[in-house]
């Protein structure tokens, strides 16, 4: 297991030399930030980013993201461009050395919180998904306040897309799914570049927009669309995990023993009774997850690939980007470690 973080670049408050304090940090998990979807990234950019990365001592290995246009999504005339775009972004990231890229492909927004700063009992404050506060949200009012929401699309833009998908529906949205792929495995092939798909989060639908990644069922015919070892995933236990339907214990563990695992984003949620949920602390006792039992079956089908402690609360007066504060996520980092260690230690006496 690789023990990794996310990183937004300079502007980031946390901070490189920050993070290659937390013991077992391998690398970074990170992206250009300044160049709009479906553009190609320089190399020098990309250079600069990795020339970054390992002065402060990390590796550069993964990248989350290389953000999938619209125009792909839907299937528009104009796919083309953004496709041969998208290629050889992943042919100039293998170049550099890159292992892993994580995308998705969730029409317009990324992910879904009612509530980025919800007091927790213990006095933090954490990302929610309540179902009343979703009610009285609207994208096609405009009532929405959320990263990256407002700021992406005016609205009628935004009404504009939402219909859009709403015509679209979800075997149409497959349909594309399986077109981008089959451009874009063989390159992923070609560039030693293993491609990992995030689940939707949260896995169900949203404002009428389709959604495909979010189940066993789906994630099966997600991997039968090009069936390589490089059409992988990113099994985020938070996103499959925040509704009992999934049972993320054997889903990960069917597809670990299937080799199509390249990425996990660990993280702990609480299932509320509306079927929300609430984003805690990694300590299993802190919410629905079984932290030691999600680790358990990585170590037990050898897992090498990338692992992050995902979204933290906000801590000990923190503050920054909702979910990305330094301390939850170092605190996280350090449970990861101790379990992984007992789990190698366990089983070289055994």
């Amino acid at each position: 297991m690789k023990l990794s973080f996310r990183w937004y670049g300079e502007p980031d408050p946390v901070k490189l030399e920050y993070i290659r304090q937390i013991p077992n940090m391998h690398s970074i998990v990170t992206a250009i930030y300044d160049v709009p979807p479906g553009g190609v990234w320089s190399r020098q950019a990309i250079a600069q980013l990795k020339q970054r990365v390992e002065q402060a001592g990390l590796a550069f290995e993964v990248i989350e993201s290389v953000p999938v246009h619209e125009d792909i999504k839907l299937g528009l005339p104009s796919r083309e461009e953004y496709i041969a775009n998208y290629q050889e972004n992943i042919r100039r990231l293998g170049e550099a050395g890159v292992k892993c890229i994580c995308y998705n492909f969730m029409p317009v927004f990324d992910w879904t919180r009612t509530q980025l700063d919800y007091p927790l009992a213990d006095g933090s404050t954490a990302l929610v998904y309540h179902k009343e506060q979703l009610e009285k949200m609207d994208p096609l009012t405009g009532e929405l306040s959320l990263p990256g929401w407002d700021s992406s699309y005016q609205k009628q833009e935004l009404q504009a897309l939402i219909g859009q998908y709403e015509q679209l529906g979800e075997e149409q949205l497959w349909e594309n799914l399986a077109y981008f792929l089959r451009a874009v495995i063989p390159v992923a092939e070609q560039s030693g570049v293993m491609m990992a798909i995030h689940p939707d989060d949260p896995p169900w639908g949203i404002f009428g927009l389709p959604r495909i990644i979010t189940g066993e069922q789906n994630l099966d015919r997600f991997l039968g669309l090009v069936d390589s070892p490089n059409n992988g995933l990113t099994f985020c236990t938070g996103s499959l995990g925040c509704t009992p339907q999934n049972d993320i214990y054997h889903m990960l563990d069917k597809y670990c023993a299937m080799g199509r695992v390249h990425f996990v984003h660990a993280r702990n949620v609480k299932w509320t009774a509306d079927g929300g949920f609430e984003e805690s602390a990694h300590f299993s006792q802190c919410g629905s997850l079984d932290m030691v039992r999600i680790l358990g079956i990585l170590h037990r089908h050898g897992f090498a690939g990338y692992l992050r402690p995902d979204h933290g609360r906000m801590i000990w007066g923190e503050t920054g980007r909702p979910g990305y504060g330094l301390y939850d996520r170092a605190l996280g980092a350090s449970y990861l470690n101790g379990i992984w260690e007992t789990l190698e230690k366990t089983q070289k006496k055994g």
